[in-house]
């Protein structure tokens, strides 16, 4: 696998168009070679019909995400062998924009300009054809967006994503489904900011990815008109096109699975009906207070957590080898011990940009830019703003850097403000052990600091919120009148440290369902099936496997019983795998 301090050695030098182009050459390369998607060869099994079999919808939609087809396939391949009817979905470069549509192959001035006035032809050609490839061996039936879509439909997208003011673009719904918020979404992340910015091309290619959410939603329509689904299952949920197929799947009485690679490695998160962006947060607690944190629960979650601190047992680590010091760390950066620590943890700024409306801010930024100004008027505190690894290591790196963001605003910070950037080593569970009090927007890491004592508020859509560990602002003047409270020592009650314990047992164990035969892979995809027999997909041969298709075709909770695995004492040797 190739360094990231290797691409970003390269990206010093080469320039934009060149990167783009060599990016743009590897992904058709592997599109033809298909090699991370071999397994497809196996044969199918015979298999009896169900008596009453659900229609399936898999809207894979870009064949060209490789890892998505290889889970989304996966799962047609069971569902299939379990007795029920699957198609798939697949774009047939028809939309002008999507997820696959980002900005580090578009970088340039002219590439945008190409993109909007154009689209995506030269990446239809290695999106489409993998997927038709890929499920047409599986025996899978295969339907394409443009079926779906009349002559005047197309024209009438065109109309209105022509016409429609650019300011009222992300409010802009048709018969309740909210394709505008998925045009700007999808706009975002192509732009990996969390805001507009007045960038070269920013309203034509807004326009485009405008234009595809409709298209979409005319197709889904003429699709689920034609066809009765009983479910449809995606990735993602959000974004272009995913986010309108599943919005117009559930208006139309459908239902809606959605599903991401979770943390844990060979593991994923499924939801019912909409992202799991929301459906984390608006889980109710009784899906895990039941839980009985015995003693091997209790070893379970603090060997996984502390497993957390390398990444070793997970998809991604951002650092392959942290710096665990903190104290000096911290001495060296001004830091003082005599008086309280807080630290700030950002999340990447432009990672799904959705309505929530309990936040006390309107984005992440903002909130980090009041939050400085409060503490410039604290001098009897410390602010250290732990800016996230992703921000440049991530599959999509953000072009919107908090350090740039607080620079433009503080050309100098008080000196009480401590920022360290993305790429430094130092461990954050290093720094947050030295801190008093966390503060977080949307950062999954509430979780784990809830879990280790630790006091966590919470301005924005993390996960952690309405848990009953951690203290929620709902607005500006909440949020501050915390921050008024702040001291040093501050640690969170026994019964709320054992209650976020179950929350994070539940959370890393439970939703995160296991399905062992998927693997990391050092190249693209990411991940893969290492199957011996398309036997292996069969009822029984897998529990995780068997929880999400229950979940499909039942409509029962995407919950693993990962207690059943756990030793009842904590003398009995504990795996972060089951």
């Amino acid at each position: 696998m190739v360094s990231l301090a290797w691409k970003q050695s390269l990206a010093k030098f080469a320039p934009e168009s060149v990167l783009a182009w060599s990016r743009y050459l590897k992904r058709f390369f592997n599109s033809i070679g298909n090699s991370g998607l071999a397994w497809s060869r196996l044969q199918l099994p015979p298999h009896a019909p169900q008596p009453r079999p659900l229609k399936v919808l898999i809207a894979t939609s870009s064949g060209g995400h490789f890892t998505a087809l290889n889970v989304e396939s996966v799962l047609a391949a069971a569902l299939t062998m379990r007795g029920h009817k699957v198609q798939a979905l697949l774009c047939d470069g028809i939309l002008p924009a999507c997820i696959e549509t980002v900005h580090a192959l578009y970088p340039t001035p002219s590439r945008r300009a190409s993109l909007a006035r154009s689209g995506p032809k030269e990446l239809c050609v290695s999106c489409t054809r993998p997927g038709v490839t890929h499920y047409t061996r599986l025996g899978i039936d295969v339907l394409f967006y443009s079926r779906f879509l009349t002559p005047e439909e197309k024209q009438e997208a065109e109309r209105i994503a022509g016409s429609v003011p650019i300011s009222e673009i992300p409010a802009y719904a048709i018969n309740g489904v909210r394709v505008g918020e998925s045009a700007l979404s999808g706009m975002l992340r192509f732009l990996a900011r969390a805001e507009l910015s007045g960038e070269p091309f920013e309203e034509e290619l807004l326009r485009s990815y405008f234009a595809a959410s409709l298209l979409t939603y005319f197709a889904m329509y003429r699709l689920l008109k034609n066809g009765e689904y009983d479910v449809c299952v995606l990735n993602h949920g959000i974004y272009v096109p995913q986010g309108v197929v599943a919005e117009v799947c559930r208006k139309k009485g459908v239902r809606v699975v959605t599903w991401n690679p979770a943390y844990r490695k060979g593991c994923f998160i499924f939801s019912h009906e909409d992202t799991y962006h929301h459906t984390l947060m608006d889980e109710p607690p009784s899906t895990w207070e039941g839980i009985t944190t015995s003693p091997g629960v209790l070893k379970a979650i603090d060997h996984y957590l502390v497993s957390r601190e390398r990444g070793d047992n997970d998809w991604i680590k951002f650092h392959s080898d942290p710096n665990f010091h903190a104290a000096e760390y911290l001495t060296r950066i001004g830091v003082s011990n005599d008086r309280p620590m807080i630290l700030l943890l950002t999340n990447v700024a432009w990672d799904a940009q959705l309505h929530y409306p309990a936040n006390a801010f309107p984005n992440m930024m903002e909130w980090i830019r009041a939050t400085v100004r409060w503490f410039s008027g604290r001098p009897d505190l410390q602010l250290v703003i732990r800016v996230h690894p992703a921000e440049i290591s991530g599959n999509v790196p953000s072009r919107q850097r908090v350090v740039e963001e607080l620079a433009a605003e503080f050309p100098a910070l008080p000196q009480n403000v401590k920022i360290i950037g993305p790429q430094d080593k130092i461990s954050t569970y290093a720094l947050a052990a030295r801190a008093d009090c966390a503060l977080i927007y949307g950062t999954k890491m509430g979780v784990e600091l809830s879990a280790r004592g630790m006091p966590v508020v919470v301005a924005g859509e993390a996960w952690v919120r309405g848990k009953g560990f951690t203290i929620d602002c709902s607005d500006r003047e909440d949020y501050f009148r915390v921050l008024d409270r702040l001291s040093m020592g501050w640690r969170l009650p026994v019964q709320e440290i054992e209650r976020a314990k179950a929350y994070a047992f539940h959370f890393f164990y439970r939703r995160m369902i296991p399905v062992p035969f998927m693997q990391s892979s050092p190249g693209w995809p990411s991940m893969m099936p290492v199957l011996h027999a398309l036997d292996d997909l069969l009822p029984g041969r897998y529990e995780g496997l068997d929880v999400i298709c229950d979940g499909i075709v039942l409509g029962t909770p995407f919950v693993f019983d990962a207690e059943r695995h756990v030793p009842t004492d904590a003398g009995s040797s504990v795996s972060v795998d089951f």
